[in-house]
């Protein structure tokens, strides 16, 4: 059996902007990768949602990697969340995904909030 990879954008600022989908997928995870376990227990303490969370982090996200892909390919899924955002942009996640990509384990991306689209929108140019 072959788990997968869930990257979870969270919301940026405004807890209340998470989506549906996001909330389903920290659900069903079987481990949460989060930048800051304090900042994701936060986010999972307001929607009732509870799971391991693992720190994964600049500092560790090679060893976590590794470790992750390893659950992953017995079975497991792996929410992967940043503190604000998209995780990968401007945010860990990048070393796990091509992990996961190199031994062929699925990796789901979840729509989700924008800082570069909100400010687009924003400053009222044409677009």
């Amino acid at each position: 059996m072959s788990g997968r990879l869930v990257v979870c954008p969270t919301p940026i600022g405004n807890l209340e902007d998470v989506t549906l989908r996001v909330l389903s997928a920290l659900r069903e995870a079987d481990v949460i990768a989060c930048e800051d376990t304090r900042r994701t227990r936060v986010l999972l303490e307001r929607y009732g949602a509870s799971g391991e969370l693992v720190p994964y982090h600049e500092h560790n996200e090679r060893r976590q990697a590794a470790e992750l892909v390893e659950r992953m390919r017995r079975g497991g899924t792996v929410a992967l969340v940043s503190d604000a955002g998209m995780p990968l942009v401007s945010d860990p996640g990048y070393v796990l995904v091509r992990a996961c990509v190199a031994a062929g384990v699925a990796v789901e991306v979840l729509p989700g909030p924008s800082a570069a689209l909100a400010a687009l929108v924003a400053s009222a140019l044409p677009a």
